[in-house]
């Protein structure tokens, strides 16, 4: 929210906004690790993102700094409509990029069970940013616990409406993440996921 205008500080939003930040850039790491070792011999990547969303810029580069702290490359493909989904799966095949990162993004959520048919149609290994992907099929996702974040949000509302000014409320940040695994997925694409990290999913689906 700092990044791109919502906020002065995190302590401190200043103006008309406070709320719940999801955080994705301090996920970025632990989702770049878990999909690293699960295909290590994918040097290239790609990061989905979509060009109208204003924080695509700030996470690519999240994204691209992690990836450069472990010798990958990360190529950023972008798509905003069905047909350009279609052409990022292509562009991606093409130039033989190992693995997909997919941004956090609501048109990625809403065309989720679209994404992940590309997927396996293309035989792409990827990273989800959130736990529906990975029930819908896809491979695996680490995000913050959504239904956790939104009880501890709904206090702010109450606090809001008995007067509170949103200024001086802190931006909330999560404080559980969870990892899903999608061990069927994970076979079809003749993968194996790391002891490790079965050890520290939250769910898998076998």
């Amino acid at each position: 929210p700092v990044e791109v205008g919502l906020v002065q500080t995190l302590n401190r939003p200043g103006g008309n906004v406070t709320g719940l930040s999801n955080f994705m850039n301090l996920l970025t790491a632990k989702r770049l690790e878990v999909l690293s070792e699960t295909v290590p011999n994918a040097n290239a990547l790609a990061l989905l993102v979509n060009p109208n969303n204003p924080n695509a810029d700030p996470d690519t580069k999240n994204l691209q700094a992690a990836a450069q702290a472990l010798g990958r490359r990360i190529e950023v493909l972008r798509a905003a409509s069905e047909d350009e989904l279609e052409t990022a799966f292509a562009a991606m095949t093409q130039q033989r990029l190992g693995a997909l990162f997919v941004n956090i993004d609501s048109f990625f959520a809403a065309h989720a069970d679209q994404i992940v048919a590309l997927a396996a149609r293309h035989r792409v290994p990827v990273s989800y940013p959130l736990r529906h992907f990975v029930t819908a099929g896809g491979l695996m996702s680490y995000d913050a616990n959504f239904a956790e974040a939104f009880r501890r949000a709904a206090t702010y509302a109450g606090r809001i409406l008995k007067g509170e000014k949103p200024a001086d409320l802190p931006v909330m940040q999560p404080t559980r993440f969870q990892l899903a695994i999608n061990l069927r997925t994970a076979k079809a694409l003749g993968l194996t996921i790391p002891d490790k990290f079965l050890a520290l999913a939250d769910e898998v689906i076998e």
